[in-house]
């Protein structure tokens, strides 16, 4: 699991009005790293199962992984609200902070491509059942020029597929 670290910073004696010190600046950072690594922890575990193919247990993650998406696009908000101010209290922290996100982003990226992946198959596979199905219910018959008879709509069998596993 991938765990990002925000670089501590020492608080300044004093600070001017309307800029979050070094202490408020660094506790936005550990929010936003913190709801990054719980969120990227939980999407790294899903990506293991849906490759393993055990994608009822990745599908019970559903209501934990929206729990941490909220409280990570809170901190996202929180930081972005004040990423003018951080700008001039503590710059590297916030360049610091934009590196981590591009690799969290990355991870995402990896976790959304095994999801479209497993999604693509399970598809082909209902189709390729579906098309079996259609073949053995359709009467194998002629039209007088020689050609296959196209089948009625009274010869194709509706597929039910239930979405719960």
């Amino acid at each position: 699991m991938n765990h990002f670290n925000a670089s501590r910073q020492p608080m300044p004696a004093q600070r001017p009005n309307n800029t979050p010190g070094s202490a408020e600046a660094r506790r936005l950072a550990e929010d936003l790293m913190d709801a990054m690594n719980a969120l990227l922890g939980l999407i790294e575990r899903e990506t293991e199962l849906v490759r393993a193919g055990k994608v009822r247990e990745a599908m019970m993650m559903e209501g934990k992984k929206q729990e941490l998406s909220k409280r990570y696009v809170a901190a996202v908000g929180q930081l972005k609200a004040n990423q003018d101010k951080l700008a001039k209290s503590a710059p590297e922290l916030l360049s610091t902070l934009h590196r981590h996100h591009d690799a969290f982003r990355a991870m995402l990226q990896v976790n959304l491509t095994v999801l479209a992946t497993a999604h693509a198959v399970s598809e082909s596979v209902v189709r390729g059942v579906n098309a079996e199905i259609q073949k053995r219910n359709v009467p194998n018959t002629y039209t007088a020029a020689g050609r296959r008879a196209a089948p009625g709509p009274r010869h194709i069998t509706p597929l039910a597929v239930s979405r719960t596993l």
